[in-house]
């Protein structure tokens, strides 16, 4: 056997062991009463979903604290799927659907009862840096690995009379700072306008009473990225403000943030802070940025669309209610 298959193997191996061991707890209902979340806002007659960013390191900063709280989270607003933000492999994406990242990063983590669940995620940048094809092939594989596609649409019925929309693009290839940079040539590859044709004709021709995207790029900045945004927001902001998109939830930075620019109407979120974090900083449009390890949940219902971001030590940290426009 080959050194490297033999370390593959041991690096394996040593991973099926740690899983082992980790679900050796006892996870049952008193489990989750004896985990409140403080702050939490639940209803009955909502549709729940996590959106969690940045996250495949090994388990390593914060990662499997975040996936604790995730999946006691997920049991209490009975979420119907994960929704990711990109760079869910780091740093260099993986090689295969038989990349050891698949257990040690994803499955081995995320081992929570209530996180089994469709996990619907999107490319981030350093997932282009690998096999991207990968990660959409391995929605054969997994049960819960839900990428059909590196930008497709879900359509959700709220109510018996309420539907959202939820677009889950890919915003490597349409951001023009990557154009001159040789390690995202494989993202330049891709027929951006395609995908801005395909944009424009989902949101016009939905008549959805909620729309929501799910990418990678955040469109504004509290964070490392503040004042580098400008071109992915003047290729993707005039869709989103044209045909009524509520909100927009981003990754790539390392943090949680809500930013709105004045006389604009689409709310901008980041959930960038599944596992290493980086500062942030007060913004002219920063409404909330926080450099916490956590995600947000996003509970959508015929009044409101509501947004909590939840830390890893099990705490509502911010929540933002979103009206229903009756204009659309």
């Amino acid at each position: 056997m080959k050194l490297k298959s033999f370390l593959t193997a041991v690096h394996v191996f040593l991973c099926l062991a740690s899983f082992s061991l980790a679900s050796q707890e006892n996870i049952n209902s008193e489990y989750y009463q004896q985990h409140p979340i403080v702050g939490l806002e639940t209803s009955d007659d909502s549709f729940s979903f996590l959106v969690i960013g940045d996250w495949g390191r090994n388990g390593h900063y914060h990662q499997r604290t975040v996936a604790k709280w995730m999946d006691i989270t997920a049991q209490k607003v009975d979420a119907e799927f994960v929704a990711t933000t990109g760079d869910n492999f780091y740093s260099n994406g993986i090689a295969s659907t038989q990349d050891p990242y698949w257990r040690s990063s994803f499955e081995d983590v995320y081992t929570g009862p209530h996180l089994f669940i469709d996990w619907h995620a999107v490319l981030g940048n350093h997932d282009y840096r690998g096999n991207w094809q990968a990660q959409i092939d391995y929605s054969e594989i997994s049960r819960r690995w839900e990428m059909l596609a590196p930008y497709y649409v879900k359509n959700v019925d709220v109510s018996e009379d309420i539907t959202a929309l939820l677009l889950f693009i890919d915003t490597s290839p349409l951001n023009p700072a990557y154009r001159e940079r040789d390690k995202y040539a494989e993202a330049m590859r891709q027929d951006g306008e395609t995908q801005l044709k395909w944009i424009d004709k989902q949101l016009s021709e939905s008549d959805a009473d909620w729309k929501i995207v799910v990418g990678h790029h955040p469109l504004y900045s509290s964070g490392k990225r503040y004042g580098k945004t400008s071109g992915i927001r003047d290729v993707l902001e005039p869709l989103f403000e044209k045909h009524g998109v509520d909100a927009y939830f981003a990754g790539h930075e390392h943090d949680l943030q809500h930013n709105r620019a004045a006389d604009l109407k689409v709310e901008h979120f980041v959930s960038g802070a599944g596992s290493e974090l980086r500062p942030v900083k007060q913004r002219e449009f920063t409404k909330f940025a926080q450099s916490q390890a956590g995600f947000a949940v996003v509970s959508v219902s015929s009044a409101k669309c509501l947004v909590q971001f939840v830390n890893d030590s099990g705490e509502v940290i911010y929540h933002y209610a979103l009206s229903l426009k009756k204009d659309k």
